[in-house]
């Protein structure tokens, strides 16, 4: 019977034990109810809470990592929950005790239970003292960046524009591969170590393909906020400019290649109000101005001594390169790399391990012809070739590769360039100003891009080595046809090479050689120019050399030696341009005549052209150019004898023609060509000779006004002034570019009427040689774009500008002055009456010129500005000087005849 008590305890606890169970499966609902209504409750808890954090975010704030764990497990919780309703709707087919499915329900209550539990004491900690905590990204990030050559000067002015108030953008331009990213990521580094006013600097990569929203997702990482890549455009914008306004930042933006809306991105403009900055580097000057740039500093080319020293770096061999063959060819290569530090970095790398002489001569061959060739460089090209496909149009790109025509660093004349380039037709071919408007703007596009830059003159422009190369692979098709563009320009070539190898070729340039005759005779039916300009040693062509190139339309054989064209000449039926300016030759070919297409004939300073048959001219139906300046003077008058010899009447039928340089040697022909309206209105060129019984030259009456760009008289024995009548304030002779006068000993004044402040207004050039009654030229200061004064032999000059003209100290005259060389002038007393700012000006020559005793030129500039002064060294130690510290000044700048 002892057993029977611990029997009726264990049953009693069973029984206590198995009624609390059957309690819970009984109240399984309430318990699903209860556990709905506090997830419900933890949810808007939770909801109400992001909402906070999301409007805090946008001022900036970062959410603190308690709230950060607190939401984790919250999101956990809400998936465990969801998972046991999901369960409870599963069970709900049997209840009761005995159910079989009993204990899985008690098991089911017992995880109810313990997730109210968990809830209960997640909305507990949900109360929290703060959400969000100020972002705090470093000030500066460093760029992985190597010491760069030659860039201090350029360090130093960014610093200058860092300094000034008023400048919040900043640009740093220049062509690919210039160093532009180097010079950005050494300013960005500056900071490191540096100390400045900025919270954060922040460092963004553009690039040619940008998207707005890549831009902010770089800002907003390096400003340390939460982003998704699927967040709103406007969100992140607010979200960037609630940051910015606060901070006082640099933005780097790195390879800009359009105009970019900082609002659109969210960024306050930069001023002098925030203090803020943005320094953008762009290969394009007209990104500059769509960026609104405050400051604008070009990244220039490296000069010989940095270039030098750059390349060696690379090649990090000086017992190679101090070994005197291949130093001289290694200068020869980094003269060919153009100064571009991309290039020289990439061609020093290639010459490392070259240590024979054969492999740097080699090298020289190959940047010669085929620089794509050497290991590097066509990545370099690749670089290049985003500059050339972002050009708005083909046509902009054909004028571009129309340029590796002539050699490196050639200086080309844009009026030259745009001349071919409507003969080729990339331009309108009417010769109107239109055509010659888009061609100029042309030009100016492609050096806004910096695919060209500006030659030695204003009125020229050149291609830097490195592009010139890029153009001809980029003309082979990246080297895939290399016969189209066949270039051999200034190599020195004696003798013309194989036809066979330029055949095929649409294009051959073999300018600026030693030629001296041409032998084979070419099949070329492909071929649209070619080029054979400066070989000044050509004196022979074959009859029969043009037979086969019947789709040739420009022909340039100016400044050769050649003394009779080809009758082969007249087989060309597509030659539109055909330039034969200074040659040798006495007569044109009858041939000629059958050309109906040509459109430009350039006969210029051809001095020994004495025969021109009508033949030769009467078929040239669409000829639109015509110079015959410095060149053929012997027109047929009307009545003579010579009925086969060219006369005005024969230019008459010219209907098209609208650009006319003529000479004139008889005064006959002058009366008579005034008579000819047609005429008149298309002459730009204009030289007047040996005229005797012309004693003033009427420019207005004859109507040579409006287009003349150049006058030269000479040897006109009676001729006393020019006459240019006019209203008052009228703006004569608008377009006179060059004026030469020669050997007009009665000459008392260069006009009968002084010049009005408005004419003139675009001479370039004056050229005065013995006119010995002449005593000044004072209407020279009123001359806005003088370049160049020539004065020589004039025995009676005695001032360039006489004393009676009232200058003032801070005139503007001769603003654009560059050259005065002045000779023979005994009379000569002073250039101007009082000391000016020369700002332009080069140089000075003066040559026996006894009582000029002064210089009149203001050195308050920086003597490294000073002009050279070329002259006897007797005369410049006569001089007299108002203070010892200008002749000092111009001390190094002196060079004795």
């Amino acid at each position: 019977m002892d057993f029977i008590t611990p029997l009726i305890s264990i049953i009693d606890r069973l029984c206590t034990a198995t009624a609390s169970r059957a309690s819970r499966v009984i109240n399984l609902d309430r318990s699903m109810h209860y556990l709905t209504a506090e997830l419900n409750e933890l949810m808007d808890k939770r909801d109400d809470l992001t909402t906070r954090l999301e409007r805090a975010e946008l001022d900036g704030s970062r959410r603190t990592n308690e709230v950060q764990r607190w939401l984790a497990r919250v999101e956990v919780i809400e998936a465990e929950a969801a998972s046991i309703m999901e369960n409870f709707g599963q069970s709900r087919q049997g209840l009761g005790c005995f159910n079989p499915s009993c204990c899985s329900k008690y098991s089911m209550s017992t995880e109810m239970i313990e997730k109210l539990q968990d809830i209960s004491e997640l909305k507990g900690k949900g109360n929290f003292e703060r959400l969000v905590t100020e972002p705090r990204p470093a000030p500066v990030e460093e760029k992985p960046c190597k010491p760069a050559i030659g860039i201090g000067v350029m360090l130093d002015k960014v610093w200058e524009f860092l300094e000034e108030e008023k400048v919040g953008i900043i640009a740093l331009y220049g062509m690919g591969g210039v160093g532009k990213t180097t010079l950005l990521k050494t300013i960005n580094n500056a900071f490191l170590s540096s100390d400045h006013n900025f919270d954060v600097v922040i460092w963004v990569l553009v690039s040619k393909e940008f998207v707005v929203s890549k831009i902010q997702q770089s800002i907003v990482a390096r400003l340390g906020l939460p982003w998704a890549d699927s967040e709103a455009h406007e969100l992140l914008t607010s979200k960037i400019y609630n940051v910015l306004k606060k901070k006082r930042f640099l933005l780097l933006f790195d390879d800009v290649w359009e105009g970019i809306d900082l609002g659109d991105i969210g960024i306050p403009l930069p001023d002098d109000e925030n203090k803020c900055k943005l320094i953008f580097t762009t290969r394009s000057m007209d990104v500059c101005s769509d960026m609104d740039a405050h400051r604008k500093l070009k990244v220039e080319l490296l000069n010989d001594e940095k270039s030098w020293q750059l390349f060696c770096e690379k090649v990090g061999r000086m017992d190679v390169l101090e070994s005197p063959p291949i130093r001289t060819y290694a200068k020869t290569i980094v003269r060919k790399c153009g100064g571009l530090p991309l290039a020289l970095i990439t061609v020093g790398r290639a010459m490392a391990n070259k240590e024979t002489e054969e492999e740097w001569k080699y090298a020289i061959e190959l940047l010669n012809k085929s620089p794509s060739e050497l290991r590097g460089m066509e990545d370099v090209f690749t670089l290049l070739k985003f500059s050339y496909d972002n050009l708005e149009n083909e046509t902009a790109k054909m004028c571009f590769l129309y340029c590796s025509l002539f050699p490196q660093s050639y200086s080309i004349e844009k009026e030259q360039l745009v001349e071919y380039w409507i003969a080729e037709g990339f331009l309108d071919r009417s010769y109107d100003s239109n055509a010659y408007n888009k061609g100029y703007a042309a030009i100016g596009s492609l050096k806004v891009a910096f695919l060209l830059e500006t030659g030695e003159e204003e009125t020229q422009v050149k291609m830097n080595d490195v592009i010139r190369s890029f153009a001809l692979w980029i003309a082979s098709g990246c080297g895939v046809n290399k016969g189209n563009f066949f270039v051999e320009a200034s190599l020195g070539l004696t003798e013309a090479p194989g036809v066979k190898n330029w055949e095929g070729a649409q294009r051959v340039s073999l300018l600026d050689n030693a030629i001296t005759r041409l032998e084979e005779v070419p099949m070329c039916p492909n071929l649209l120019t070619l080029l054979l300009q400066w070989n000044n040693c050509l004196n022979r062509i074959p009859d029969d050399f043009f037979q086969s190139m019947s789709a040739l339309r420009l022909l340039d054989l100016s400044f050769t030696s050649i003394r009779r064209i080809p009758v082969s000449i007249g087989q060309l039926l597509e030659l539109r341009h055909l330039n034969l300016t200074a040659t040798k030759i006495t007569t044109l070919p009858k041939e000629l005549g059958s050309l109906a297409k040509l459109v430009h004939l350039n006969l210029l300073r051809t001095y020994s052209l004495r025969t021109i048959p009508r033949e030769a001219i009467s078929g040239l139906s669409k000829l639109v150019v015509l110079n015959l300046y410095y060149s053929y003077e012997r027109w047929k008058i009307q009545n003579s004898n010579c009925e086969d010899e060219v006369g005005f009447e024969v230019l008459e039928t010219l209907t098209q023609l609208r650009f006319l340089g003529l000479t004139i040697s008889t005064v006959t022909s002058l009366h008579r060509l005034s008579g000819i309206r047609s005429l008149v209105k298309c002459i730009q060129y204009l030289f007047i000779k040996e005229c005797e019984g012309l004693h003033q030259l009427e420019l207005s009456t004859l109507g040579y006004g409006k287009l003349l760009r150049r006058l030269s008289i000479n040897d006109c024995n009676e001729l006393n002034y020019l006459v240019v009548e006019g209203e008052a304030g009228e703006n004569w002779l608008p377009n006179l570019e060059v004026l030469a006068l020669y050997g007009l000993p009665t000459l008392i004044s260069v006009w009968k009427t002084p010049p009005r402040e408005a004419s003139l207004q675009n001479l370039r050039l004056l050229n005065i040689w013995y006119c010995h009654r002449l005593k000044n030229v004072s209407w020279i200061s009123l001359l806005p774009r003088l370049e160049a004064i020539y004065l020589f032999y004039c025995k009676a000059l005695e001032a360039l500008v006489s004393e009676d003209e009232k200058l003032e100290p801070d005139s503007k005259s001769f603003s654009r002055l560059k050259t005065i060389s002045i000779r023979d002038l005994p009379a000569l007393r002073i250039i101007t009456p009082l000391a000016l700012n020369f700002s332009c000006l080069k140089n000075i020559a003066v040559i026996d010129c006894p009582k000029l005793k002064k210089l009149s030129i203001r050195t308050a500039h920086n003597s490294t500005t000073l002009p050279t002064v070329h002259c006897s060294k007797d005369w410049w130690e006569g001089l007299e000087w108002e203070e010892v510290s200008t002749k000092n000044a111009f001390l190094t700048n002196f060079t004795s005849n």
